[in-house]
Order: C-alpha cells, then structure tokens, then sequence
C-alpha cells in the first residue's frame, strides 16, 4: 500500500493511466474486427474501407505507447495482404 504522498499520487495517475490505455486498446481492438469480418465476409470493398480506417487508429496506438511499431507494421501488413487478396479476383 502506498504510504508516502508521492507514492499515493504515482498510485493515482497508474490509476489514470490504464484506464486511458485500456480505452485506447479496446478502441484499436474494435477497428481490427472490424476489418477482420469485413474480410471474413468476403466484401473487398468494405474490407478496404475498414482497413483505411484501422490504419490511423493503429499508429496513434504506437504514438501513445500501447502497442510496439513493429507490432503494428505486421498487424497491417497482414491485413493489407488479405483484403487485396480478396480484391483480386474481383479486379
């Protein structure tokens, strides 16, 4: 338990702090589903549409600090590849 004024105030931001992180990820979460099922339900055109609205989400993720950016390049890169996959064979 924090017993210095110092030590309850840090308690209090980390308090802040995960329940913002915690939003934010739940957020980028959502956005990925969104073009997971997109894709799943073989529409190209909606697939694409959610994958560029994923896109800015992801990032600001790795500008806030929740995710790693590598992480992020390979959560779109797969992403990318499947949705233009699906818009192959229609093109």
């Amino acid at each position: 338990m924090a017993n210095t004024a110092q030590s309850k105030k840090r308690a209090r931001q980390s308090e802040a702090r995960y329940a913002v992180n915690k939003a934010r990820r739940s957020r980028i979460r959502t956005f990925i589903r969104k073009v997971e099922e997109a894709i799943a339900s073989g529409n190209a055109e909606a697939a694409l549409a959610a994958l560029r609205a994923a896109q800015p989400e992801l990032d600001r993720g790795v500008t806030k600090g929740i995710l790693h950016a590598n992480t992020v390049s390979r959560k779109m890169s797969r992403l990318a590849a499947r949705a233009k996959a699906l818009a192959a064979p229609a093109a």
